[in-house]
């Protein structure tokens, strides 16, 4: 590990993708870190969500195609797209700003701030798995978005086109629906067209996440499981922690990246954005064959992940309440969508039904970098890519944490904006 100037004692809260990532590159920059989570490690939207390393598809999540729902739509329990018709006014205000900034020229000039984080993605899930973290990424050999018509798959295209004007790399190839069932027979004959994407990969978050936080006990880090975080004070000597349930403890510096609880914490050190959980269902079933790679349904927005001997099924944004139960008519709406497009699958024989809280900010960009206190950071809002994006952000988080300087990637995310 390398040694560095910066602060000796670093806590982190939240042990998920982000907040592990960026005590592990701590570490390698000299770090003491002690890592906090309200529950357990990748308990919360890192657990149950497709596992895409998808760097090529990290778009911002406000895009033109969101205005397209209705009233009507965005109120069914069976929309990919769902708020519950007692919104509070704290909802409303996201939903506003969210719609604000779901046109073309915002969308566009967001996509140019994400593509050089976007970059840094993939060599940084190889850095960790490079310096002893005990799991795998997959590439994703055939990675297939799949549609009933060709007309459907027009959206997409003219969006994968868009994604490259902004400068992200990303090869793809046009198939019809035979050759999409050549390279992967778990589609349906209802499929008519499809795109091959290129380039990606794909990994058991759940498990992905464990081995991290695994390797960053083993370099020296602890970790404190079911031990929230209350209050966050920064003092003359030096940033306090409170938790509830034991004593205040001191460090040098604080990182927050605590998912859609990120504000309550953030909001006393300039911190204003909102973080609203765009709350995301998932479920596994056995399958006849279990497919190569990764499949996408866009326009039911349904994500299939292969994982072992069994697949991912995954899907829906529910902005809601992070503490709501499990909704089984998100589950069942994603079981009707995925019926008639996927071959060999026992939709009825389903395990692991889970929901998690996707932190999303009305933006679309994350919030990383320091608040208005120099002790304290902030790395979250990544909105359905903290996955894809948690170890770069960890890595360049612990690089403006360490040396003083911010990095250039992150001059579009600043927390204050």
């Amino acid at each position: 590990m390398a040694t560095s100037a910066g602060p000796r004692r670093v806590a982190v809260v939240g042990a998920g993708m982000v907040g592990l990532s960026t005590a592990w590159f701590l570490q390698e920059r000299g770090a003491d870190v002690t890592v906090f989570d309200r529950k357990d490690v990748a308990a919360g939207a890192s657990w149950g969500n497709a596992g895409w390393l998808t760097p090529g598809l990290a778009t911002p999540l406000p895009e033109p195609a969101v205005l397209s729902y209705g009233v009507r739509a965005v109120l069914s329990p069976s929309s990919p797209v769902y708020v519950p018709p007692t919104a509070s006014l704290r909802l409303l205000r996201f939903l506003t700003g969210f719609a604000r900034n779901s046109t073309m020229s915002r969308w566009r000039r967001s996509m140019e701030s994400l593509v050089p984080i976007n970059g840094r993605a993939l060599p940084s899930f190889d850095a960790l798995t490079a310096g002893g973290v005990k799991a795998e990424t997959s590439d994703a050999g055939s990675f297939l978005a799949a549609y009933r018509t060709a007309e459907e798959r027009r959206f997409l295209l003219e969006e994968v086109e868009h994604i490259r004007a902004a400068g992200q790399d990303l090869e793809f190839e046009v198939l019809d629906g035979d050759e999409a069932r050549r390279l992967e027979p778990a589609l349906s004959d209802e499929i008519g067209a499809a795109i091959l994407l290129r380039g990606q990969r794909f990994i058991n978050p759940g498990r992905f996440v464990h081995a991290l936080a695994d390797s960053v006990i083993d370099r020296g880090g602890k970790i404190e499981a079911g031990t929230a975080v209350t209050d966050i004070r920064d003092e003359a000597g030096g940033v306090v922690v409170h938790t509830a349930g034991s004593g205040p403890e001191v460090f040098d510096t604080v990182v927050i990246a605590s998912g859609v609880w990120l504000g309550g914490l953030a909001r006393r050190f300039g911190v204003r954005a909102l973080v609203q959980a765009g709350r995301g269902y998932s479920f596994s079933v056995p399958m006849d064959r279990v497919p190569d790679g990764p499949l996408y349904f866009p326009a039911q927005k349904v994500a299939c992940t292969p994982l072992g001997d069994r697949l991912r099924v995954a899907g829906m944004m529910e902005f809601r309440d992070p503490e709501a139960p499990l909704d089984q008519r998100r589950i069942r709406a994603i079981v009707e969508a995925a019926r008639p497009l996927l071959r060999g699958a026992d939709l009825d024989a389903r395990r692991d039904e889970w929901v998690g809280s996707r932190p999303c900010t009305r933006d679309g960009l994350p919030l990383i970098g320091a608040t208005r206190s120099p002790n304290v950071y902030v790395g979250g809002g990544h909105g359905m890519w903290g996955i894809t994006l948690g170890p770069a952000t960890g890595s360049l988080l612990a690089e403006e944490i360490t040396t003083g300087r911010r990095p250039a990637e992150l001059a579009p995310f600043n927390p204050l904006r």
